[in-house]
């Protein structure tokens, strides 16, 4: 058996279909289904089912490939690890954050990173948490810094810090000039634009406010970050988003809640048990240090 046999089966499970996954890997239909036979033969079972509209795998195969990826995605580690390189005079990184991470994490740490580091490549990915958790399993991706409510056994987890939720409105806004903390009455009447349900931030501040008795007053939704930012700074509306991005922002002003206010535990996530480059390693150090130093 070669890796070839594990390759071209899992591109005919992910094509569904001989002719596509012939065109994706640049070979004949005739070849490619002489290999799976040839894989099927020394394994003794058929992993296909080849009669329906698609093909499928049969229980069999779904186990089989299931393993298939497996030893791909280690193989694909240990080529990494042949080429990493321990003094980091080159190298590649990557990253992925949430979006709110993103908004005021990812400057300063990658600014520190590739002070010290200049010729190791970084990728930076703004990702959904379910995306984050999909890519470190699948091993595109080498590390991540979210939240720790993490769903995927594969995925191991770190705390980094714990984050505080705010109200934030701009210059615009009448609460600007204020400087006391908002009660949860005043925040249940106050006109909100926030995130849309797919964020976890937006979760967050959904259960805060129902846990205390009433719903959030959204009167808009964005689905980035940046843009509800930028309609923050010039609408009259307030929105709810970690302290942190107004801390050395002008144009926003940060009200506190005179209750306890939303939190949630950042962390640094990692594939279980999977190999760590000096590259990794080195980040995961720096983002320690940076965080402390702030």
């Amino acid at each position: 058996m070669l890796l070839r046999h594990l390759r071209y089966l899992l591109a005919v499970v992910d094509h569904g279909n001989f002719t596509r996954a012939a065109q994706a890997l640049y070979v004949s239909q005739p070849t490619l289904s002489q290999q799976i036979r040839q894989l099927e033969e020394s394994l003794g079972a058929e992993l296909l089912e080849r009669g329906g509209r698609t093909v499928q795998p049969t229980d069999a195969g779904a186990v089989y490939v299931e393993y298939a990826r497996r030893v791909l995605r280690e193989l694909e580690a240990g080529k990494r690890a042949i080429h990493d390189v321990k003094d980091l005079s080159r190298g590649h990184l990557r990253v992925a954050m949430t979006p709110t991470f993103m908004a005021y994490l990812a400057g300063p740490l990658v600014r520190e990173f590739l002070a010290d580091y200049p010729r190791i490549h970084l990728e930076i990915f703004e990702l959904s948490m379910a995306s984050i958790e999909a890519g470190l399993s699948e091993d595109s991706l080498d590390i991540a810094i979210a939240f720790s409510d993490v769903r995927n056994p594969d995925i191991e987890w770190s705390p980094l810090f714990t984050e505080r939720l705010a109200v934030m409105v701009g210059q615009t806004h009448a609460l600007y000039p204020r400087e006391e903390a908002l009660t949860l009455t005043e925040l249940a009447s106050l006109p909100l634009a926030l995130l849309t349900d797919n964020f976890i931030t937006r979760t967050c501040v959904d259960d805060y406010c129902r846990g205390h008795g009433f719903d959030p007053n959204v009167v808009l939704e964005a689905s980035s970050v940046n843009a509800l930012l930028e309609i923050v700074r010039h609408a009259p509306l307030a929105t709810v988003l970690p302290e942190a991005i107004a801390r050395d922002d002008r144009s926003l002003r940060k009200i506190d809640f005179a209750d306890v206010p939303p939190r949630r535990t950042a962390a640094l996530l990692k594939r279980r048990n999977a190999y760590q480059s000096t590259a990794s390693t080195a980040f995961e150090a720096q983002v320690r240090e940076t965080l402390c130093a702030h």
